[in-house]
């Protein structure tokens, strides 16, 4: 299934977080030089009757002199499970056509239309060269690349830094352009046409014909083009102060070509069911900040990120960490997150049967209003050698939010918002 493009919880998290701590790590402890650095991660991200992920991740870095350093990364992860296909929930049970087009899976009465064919893997490959150019100026550049199945993404980023008033000041600015191929199992729906069903036809090569009529030849592609300006400053020996704004402009194919919307009468039967489609470009901002300080047997920071498109999503992020060394060589650390989020201007969790089509709809509960939550533990012991190992064990929760959407009928008697539960469990070494 498609990862990147959808930015699925699992892989979202799973992404990012472990990007996130190898960074932390990297900024830690720089190998000397003529060293390898390598920081090897597994992690698990299991939602409750819906996905399972497993990832691995190695990250690998080499000083060359006092100025250079080199650092690259692959990461390995696996999908399988269900996830939500947009459709609602029934008083009988109900049949989908698989996305290829070949077969079906029925989901009971009174229960979430889950897709039992997300499943996939992804491989991710990067490299990063950091130079400092003299005592003020230091420039990085990097290459990515990603596969899975139906879904390939290969990327460029730089930045450059400039450090002034005794370096207690750096301003940073950066850019990354990324370019998407799709390739849908199946084919790229058309939008918003209908899903049909064999059962409707008399053979097998009429129902194909009319599979086809609702799909589109060949790939996709997408463009991503992301700057991002920052500043850095340090307040006084125990703390600093972050602050970005970042600038995302995103073309092409951004429909999710396995998500669907339930088309209900004013009683809440469904009639049928519709593929979505999203707008082919999207421009969004963000801005954040961030203060970080040591204290006498620890350090914690706190954050906040605010965020803004043209599509009327707007979210909040607030975040927190504190780590508390019971000893130089152990050390605990609580990780709480919250964040909110007003859903896009086309969201809509069915369509109304003899309504007129929208040129916009999507009922994936991802881009809908919602608050989620997230309360973690690590804990890292230093070993001989400078090896070190680390423990993560976090709980997640989504709740998805009606946007202010009449329910009729029988709807009314299931939960067309169910909350996403998830746990997420990591071990890393380092050495």
């Amino acid at each position: 299934m498609q990862l990147t493009s959808t930015q699925s919880i699992a892989s979202a998290l799973a992404l990012a977080s472990c990007s996130l701590i190898g960074q932390s790590q990297a900024a830690e402890t720089l190998p000397a030089n003529d060293d390898w650095k390598v920081d090897a991660a597994i992690m698990y991200y299991g939602e409750q009757d819906r996905v399972q992920a497993a990832e691995a991740i190695g990250n690998v870095q080499k000083a060359f002199g006092d100025s250079s350093l080199l650092d690259l990364k692959i990461v390995v992860d696996s999908l399988t499970g269900a996830s939500a296909s947009g459709a609602v929930a029934q008083a009988q049970s109900q049949t989908f056509t698989r996305p290829s087009g070949k077969g079906e899976y029925t989901v009971k009465a009174g229960e979430t239309p889950l897709d039992d064919t997300f499943h996939d893997t992804r491989v991710q490959l990067s490299a990063n060269w950091q130079e400092i150019l003299n005592q003020d100026w230091t420039g990085n550049v990097g290459v990515y690349a990603s596969k899975e199945f139906d879904y390939l993404s290969m990327g460029l980023n730089g930045g450059i830094e400039r450090s002034f008033n005794k370096n207690n000041t750096t301003l940073a600015l950066s850019g990354a352009f990324t370019h998407d191929v799709v390739d849908p199992v199946g084919g790229r729906p058309v939008a918003l046409s209908e899903m049909v069903f064999r059962s409707d036809y008399n053979s097998d090569a009429e129902y194909q014909a009319a599979f086809d009529q609702t799909r589109l030849e060949g790939d996709d592609t997408k463009q991503t083009t992301d700057v991002m300006i920052g500043v850095t400053q340090i307040l006084n020996r125990n703390w600093l102060m972050q602050a970005n704004y970042g600038l995302s402009s995103v073309s092409g194919y951004m429909t999710d070509p396995y998500k669907i919307l339930s088309e209900v009468d004013v009683n809440g039967l469904t009639q049928g069911y519709r593929y979505e489609n999203r707008p082919d470009s999207r421009l969004k901002h963000s801005v954040f900040l961030m203060t970080k300080g040591a204290l006498d047997s620890g350090v914690v920071d706190f954050s906040y990120r605010y965020s803004t498109d043209d599509w009327d999503i707007t979210s909040h992020t607030l975040e927190t960490h504190y780590r508390y060394y019971f000893s130089p060589s152990f050390y605990g650390q609580l990780h709480l997150r919250y964040y909110q989020q007003q859903a896009a201007e086309f969201y809509q969790p069915f369509l109304m049967a003899g309504d007129a089509l929208p040129e916009y709809a999507s009922a994936d509960y991802r881009i809908g209003d919602m608050t989620a939550y997230t309360i973690g533990l690590k804990f890292g012991q230093r070993l001989s050698g400078g090896h070190e190992m680390t423990y993560r064990l976090e709980y997640y929760q989504q709740n998805p939010e009606n946007n202010g959407t009449d329910i009729p009928g029988q709807l009314q008697n299931y939960d067309l918002f169910p909350s996403v539960k998830a746990i997420v469990a990591q071990v890393s070494y380092s050495f």
